[in-house]
């Protein structure tokens, strides 16, 4: 589907701003789901340790079939690792989930990982924005690029790069979420689409990734793509 394909190329994209390879430690997808993202991430690093975590025990199998890598189940609030034992955190719309504390679990993400170690997250837009859509995915919050930079700065966190994307879809996505009339129950928009729809989208997102390769903030978005470092690199 478009949006797990645009939303994984553009966190592999944004780790080209680390130096995660030169650090020598495991790298971790924290809320790996059945392992999508897990399996490009190994084949991105495949000289390194790359594990998987997920609260849904389910889940964890099916990554661990389809990454051929180690997954545990565990919180991102209580993580299962030493402190300083990681080079590179990735997450992707997790923080945003109900029964997650984001304060916690960003402290959590900055004690495992060791110092000058990296932060890659994706996290959908605008506390307006919330809809049936997020409902659906259990999201209870939504964020800003500004109110997302502050909080990691109050971790411990120096962001690097913050950037909004899904900017040319995101009229679609107002409309749909919040101007037409919704039907009766919980329903998320992630699903499959005409192919018609899903080569529009796959176009408007593979046009924005280019943008974003080029270090270019897109000023608006539906969704928030964010590199930290702890303990070192540029400010954003």
């Amino acid at each position: 589907m478009w949006w797990f394909a645009a939303m994984h190329a553009n966190l592999l994209a944004a780790a080209q701003r680390s130096a995660i390879d030169r650090l020598h430690l495991p790298i971790l997808d924290a809320g790996c789901g059945t392992g999508g993202f897990l399996s490009r991430l190994a084949a991105k690093y495949c000289g390194s340790v790359v594990i998987g975590l997920d609260l849904d025990l389910g889940a964890c199998t099916r990554a661990a079939v389809k990454s051929a890598r180690p997954v545990c189940a565990g919180s991102i609030n209580d993580l299962p690792f030493a402190n300083n034992a990681l080079a590179a955190i990735f997450s992707a719309d997790v923080l945003c989930h109900e029964g997650v504390d984001e304060h916690r679990a960003l402290r959590q993400f900055h004690r495992c990982l060791c110092q000058n170690g990296w932060l890659i997250l994706n996290l959908p837009a605008y506390r307006w924005m919330l809809s049936r859509h997020d409902s659906a995915v259990s999201n209870v919050r939504r964020y800003t690029a500004t109110g997302l930079r502050r909080l990691l700065k109050v971790v411990g966190f120096r962001p690097v790069y913050i950037s909004y994307w899904n900017a040319l879809l995101l009229p679609l996505m107002v409309i749909a979420r919040k101007l037409v009339p919704q039907d009766r129950g919980v329903v998320s928009d992630v699903k499959l689409y005409p192919g018609s729809a899903e080569m529009l989208c796959r176009a408007a997102t593979t046009l924005e990734a280019a943008i974003l390769r080029r270090g270019v903030r897109l000023p608006f978005g539906g969704s928030i793509l964010a590199v930290a470092v702890k303990g070192g690199g540029n400010r954003d």
